[in-house]
């Protein structure tokens, strides 16, 4: 994989897992199962999003 790719799934990651995470909170007012859901997939996909940081910065720089 590409230092490109991995820098555009980082942000693709982090942030669809942060926005997932706020979502959970306002279905969690209505008492839904499912936003134990959001709430388990957000959580899940910042520490991948944390982790791709850890890869891309240990690869080497891309030539461009």
């Amino acid at each position: 994989m590409k230092a490109k790719q991995v820098e555009k799934w980082v942000w693709i990651l982090i942030y669809s897992g942060l926005l997932l995470l706020c979502l959970s909170l306002f279905v969690l007012r209505r008492g839904s199962a499912l936003a134990y859901v959001l709430m388990v997939l957000g959580a899940l996909l910042v520490p991948a999003g944390v982790f791709l940081i850890v890869l891309r910065s240990r690869m080497p720089p891309d030539e461009e």
